[in-house]
């Protein structure tokens, strides 16, 4: 039986690149520059194949019967990407590759010049990004439609000659330049904005708060706060005002959650819950961690302990809990604090606890047992795919592991989220 176009095609491509590594290896100096020019020219080609499948795939919703809600998650299952890259493709997608119209009828690109000298290998994914971005702001969406073809059609022309962030800064100016009249005027004023970021620290401790507060009252609220707490204890504080604010703000935290009325998180009132290996256990409580904050100094362990509500939940050296919840359908808070011990959040993409369902891996319905063993820790979107797709989950030495589907995985390899705290 002879071979399929795509085996071929896919045979002739690997003898190819096979016949160009041969060839550097006594390549002169001229020629190695050929090999660097010629690899990109290729690379960005495959990327023009990649992304006219990302738009067939889309177009016919094959992610969607396979359990996807979102395509840059199913490209990033499937081809090892992270959200970003997978993202970077399904944006090109939707640029550069022909559309079809509610009726069935065939549209051109959105980004017509862009997609020509994207087909044509004369640019890569970046610079798709930077033009689409940039035509897609206010001030391009003011344009009329000729002045806007033209617009990109000048862009496209530039990606010869100009970096993915030089091309911004030139587009940005040209776009402005077109839109002579500007935005209208508007007299009111504009809208506050009032924001805070938590960003965990990936692989260490702690993580950073950034925040801004247009409304006063609320900025005022949290001042006098920070503010009554952070004065210093005595006349040689040697904490610096930023240290002290920082104290201060935990203090606080720290209260309402003693004291507070805390709602509901993720099934639970939130607590700080210690995680504490049974060998460090046995030598005196060494060291620690936390839910969100990552691993307790042996100091900050020992004064936690003092006057917090600690939830101690002892680890073997596997990182298994040593504990087995009450046999029940719903999750009792025991057993989901020894879930989170173990799993540290969806163990499926690695959200935070307060984000995440507790799943039975065999259903409750077909005998499966609410303990320790049958249960597994998701985010909503996981437990959905889990639900919708061909993707298994089990237990293996006490941990979750994941089995992809055959169309990701054709040997079906399993797969488990990076635990950091069992390789510190």
């Amino acid at each position: 039986m002879s071979d399929s176009p795509l085996t071929t095609a896919h045979r002739l491509l690997v003898e190819a690149i096979d016949a160009l590594s041969a060839a550097t290896d006594s390549a002169t100096d001229d020629d190695l520059l050929s090999v660097l020019t010629l690899c990109e020219g290729t690379s960005r080609r495959l990327d023009r194949v990649v992304v006219a499948a990302v738009s067939a795939l889309e177009r016919r919703g094959t992610f969607a019967e396979r359990g996807y809600t979102s395509t840059p998650a199913a490209l990033g299952d499937l081809l090892g990407w992270e959200r970003f890259e997978a993202r970077q493709r399904v944006v090109a997608a939707e640029q550069v590759c022909p559309r079809v119209g509610l009726d069935g009828t065939a549209l051109p690109a959105r980004l017509a010049a862009t997609a020509e000298v994207f087909a044509a290998g004369h640019t890569g994914l970046r610079h798709v990004a930077v033009i689409a971005r940039v035509l897609a702001g206010p001030a391009a969406q003011r344009l009329t439609p000729d002045v806007w073809a033209g617009a990109e059609a000048q862009l496209a022309e530039k990606t010869a000659v100009y970096t993915p962030s030089e091309l911004q800064a030139w587009g940005t100016a040209l776009v402005e330049a077109l839109d002579e009249d500007g935005a209208e005027p508007d007299d009111r004023p504009p809208a506050p904005v009032n924001e805070l970021h938590l960003t965990p620290h990936r692989g260490k401790a702690g993580g950073t708060l950034k925040a801004r507060f247009d409304d006063a009252a609320m900025f005022d609220a949290i001042v006098t706060v920070i503010d009554a707490h952070a004065r210093p204890a005595t006349a040689d504080e040697h904490r610096s005002t930023a240290q002290r604010q920082a104290d201060a703000l935990a203090d606080v935290y720290g209260y309402v959650l003693d004291h507070g009325d805390v709602p509901e998180c993720g099934g639970r009132r939130p607590r700080l819950t210690v995680l504490v290996r049974l060998e460090d256990l046995e030598n005196r409580a060494r060291a620690a961690c936390l839910d969100f904050g990552g691993t307790l100094s042996p100091e900050s362990l020992r004064m936690l302990a003092c006057d917090a509500a600690v939830v101690p939940v002892v680890l073997n050296g596997k990182g298994q809990p040593l504990d087995v919840g009450r046999v029940t359908r719903t999750i009792p808070d025991g057993l989901r604090r020894a879930i989170t011990a173990r799993d540290r959040g969806c163990a499926g993409c690695g959200r935070p606890p307060s984000w995440c369902e507790v799943h039975h891996i065999t259903a409750w319905e077909n005998g499966g047992d609410t303990a320790l063993h049958n249960c597994v820790m998701l985010c909503r979107a996981c437990h959905r795919l889990l639900h919708h797709s061909d993707w298994q989950v089990h237990i293996r030495d006490g941990l979750p592991e994941f089995t992809p589907p055959a169309w990701i995985d054709p040997q079906r390899r399993p797969r488990r989220k990076p635990l950091l705290h069992l390789a510190a």
